[in-house]
């Protein structure tokens, strides 16, 4: 059990965080952005929560709950160094990824057939869920950048690259339930002569 006991230390003012197991490393450096974006995405996961509220048509709470927790799971696993004597437990594996694509699976065959990229937007909740979408992707990258000085488990490159797809998903399926048009890329469309 994680224990805070103050929330701040002072320990940081230089520009300098402790991983698990107290080694400090700078800020900017590929690891700390790594759980960071992982962090925000947790955070941009509460806003979906939270406008979900009173949409009791899409039921997916307990679904993005348990993302929030393997997404603290996952932040826990890249804030460890490999050298630590404290390892996280491994909690991400192939289930968690397949309990993604199934869902994806269910709500793509509800959903008309896409015949062009989906412009991101619609309503608040619509947006907020590809931004989120986005914001996995970019923690995807920044945990493929850290790859390249330390190894990280693929899974949770997998998880990643799978959420992003339940979110895009997701945008469609809230779409579809609440009766809000979908804006589609129009790749013909000429552009105006000056």
């Amino acid at each position: 059990m994680v224990k805070l006991s103050k929330l701040y230390t002072r320990a940081g003012d230089a520009g300098e965080t402790g991983l698990v197991g107290g080694k400090r490393v700078v800020k900017a450096s590929p690891q700390v952005h790594a759980y960071g974006d992982i962090d925000e995405l947790n955070s941009w996961i509460g806003m979906i929560r939270t406008q979900l509220r009173g949409q009791s048509a899409i039921d997916a709470d307990t679904a993005l709950h348990e993302i929030q927790q393997e997404l603290f799971d996952i932040g826990a696993e890249l804030a460890t160094p490999h050298e630590s004597e404290w390892k996280p437990p491994t909690i991400i594996t192939e289930s968690e990824v397949a309990a993604l694509e199934k869902q994806i699976d269910v709500w793509t065959a509800s959903v008309p057939e896409l015949k062009s990229f989906l412009l991101p937007g619609g309503s608040q909740l619509m947006s907020t869920i590809h931004i989120t979408r986005t914001v996995c992707r970019r923690a995807e990258r920044s945990i493929v950048g850290y790859s390249q000085e330390e190894s990280v488990r693929p899974i949770i490159l997998i998880y990643l690259n799978r959420l992003s797809d339940w979110l895009f998903a997701f945008a469609r399926h809230c779409s579809e339930i609440t009766g809000e048009a979908e804006h589609l890329w129009d790749s013909t469309r000429s552009v105006p002569e000056e």
